[in-house]
């Protein structure tokens, strides 16, 4: 059996590994009156004298950053304004400036609050305690923009000046390294933080293996993306990141071994999980001399989780249960597949294989309707359908229909020479 080109079939087959987000934006706001330990007590900075002696001013701050932490800007933003425009505290400026930037953030407005939060540490005044926890804050606002050697530049200024090290610090380092392609250092920085706690996120995991996968470490990524799966075996995220280090490093039979425990576990809740599981499974066949075997335990994944409510029937599923099937050398199947896809696609390649494989079964005229509604509808290889119409014209043994569908065949390139011999060796040239 001539298998059809499986044009785009197995796109999207590895999962994507998630990268971690942008930390929590620090929430400091401004020291209490109360005596506390220094957080930053070996900073070379030089700390300069609070100017904040007005009880007045303390109380418009405090109310105006309780509006902020509160999430009321209606309120929140006149008092902040009102102190950065009329207040003689340079340290209570500076503060209502990194609550302004704060608004700014929330609102999507990330240039506005990394320019206003820069103010806010440029004003001179600032305690050591409340400028670095500003700066790393800044550091979180660059990353969320995107601009990620400003973020790392300010980073390594905040550790150099405020001699402090953090877990924290170390990861935020290492998904900046990351994101500028720096993946040793990324490595170096994700393992720095986990050494400085007992509690390491599991974001963190993401990034290093992400950083082992991009520097070619494949074996150390799927190492520790099995690690991290059997620490949390119902975590679909731990699964697709294993799932996908493995299919990066090409172990396939691996991957497929871990998405079925999983799935004979019952973890398997989403689309997702069931479509990648068939389409690895495709991919794996593709490798070996005889595709048809785990070709037919994709058309089972898929069956299982149609049957199941998970997978949609929606015409990329229909059209991947008809290609699996196809390659299972399951006609019936792939051709009930792929009429079920055919009302739901936006192109004419469903209707086009079920055409072709109705071909095969001496079916001419039924092929030859679907062949023409994916013409119709539209095809990525024009003159591959027009010489399958052909051939439907020619079991109907219609000879001007096979000689005009071979003369649109020859206006492409591609079946340009085996339509023109054709259309030669049928005197029609």
């Amino acid at each position: 059996m001539k298998h059809l080109p499986l044009i785009k079939m197995l796109a999207g087959a590895v999962v994507a590994l998630s990268i971690a987000s942008t930390p929590a934006v620090a929430r400091e706001r401004h020291a209490d009156k109360e005596k506390k330990e220094a957080l930053y007590p070996n900073a070379t900075r030089t700390e300069p004298k609070l100017d904040l002696t007005s009880e007045k001013d303390q109380k418009a701050l405090n109310d105006a950053l309780d509006a902020v932490n509160e999430g009321d800007k209606a309120k929140a933003e006149p008092k902040l304004q009102a102190i950065i425009d009329g207040s003689k505290s340079k340290y209570a400026q500076a503060l209502a400036l990194q609550g302004l930037a704060n608004l700014k953030y929330n609102d999507g407005d990330l240039k506005g609050a990394i320019a206003t939060m820069k103010q806010a540490l440029d004003n001179g005044v600032l305690p050591n305690d409340t400028y670095f926890q500003l700066e790393y804050e800044l550091a979180q606002f660059y990353v969320a923009d995107e601009q990620y050697q400003q973020a790392l530049d300010t980073l390594t200024k905040w550790r150099a000046e405020g001699r402090k090290e953090t877990a924290e610090s170390y990861a935020l380092e290492g998904n900046i390294d990351y994101r500028l392609q720096k993946y040793p250092e990324a490595i170096a920085a994700i393992k720095k933080a986990q050494s400085l706690t007992d509690k390491p996120q599991d974001s963190w995991n993401q990034i290093l293996m992400a950083s082992y996968a991009e520097s070619g470490q494949s074996d150390q990524a799927a190492q520790l993306a099995q690690q991290q799966l059997a620490a949390n075996p119902n975590d679909a995220t731990a699964l697709n990141n294993a799932v996908a280090v493995l299919m990066q490093s090409q172990k396939y039979p691996q991957a497929i071994e871990l998405m079925e425990k999983s799935r004979a576990a019952g973890a398997f809740k989403d689309e997702k999980q069931y479509v990648n599981l068939a389409k690895l499974y495709l991919v794996s066949g593709q490798d070996g001399s005889d595709p048809k075997p785990n070709a037919a335990k994709a058309v089972a994944v898929l069956e299982d989780g149609f049957g199941k409510g998970v997978v949609q029937g929606n015409a990329d599923n229909y059209k991947l249960l008809g290609d699996a099937a196809y390659i299972a050398e399951q006609p019936a199947k792939a051709i009930d597949a792929y009429r079920k896809a055919i009302p739901l696609a936006k192109d004419g390649e469903p209707a086009l294989r079920a055409g072709q494989l109705l071909l095969t079964e001496n079916k001419y005229s039924e092929a030859k309707g679907l062949i023409q509604q994916g013409i119709g509808k539209g095809v990525e290889h024009k003159g591959r359908a027009y010489m399958l119409l052909a051939e439907a014209e020619r079991g109907l043994k219609n000879k001007p229909g096979a000689i005009a569908a071979m003369k649109q065949a020859a206006q492409d390139p591609d079946t340009a020479a085996k339509a023109n011999a054709w259309l030669k060796q049928a005197g029609a040239k």
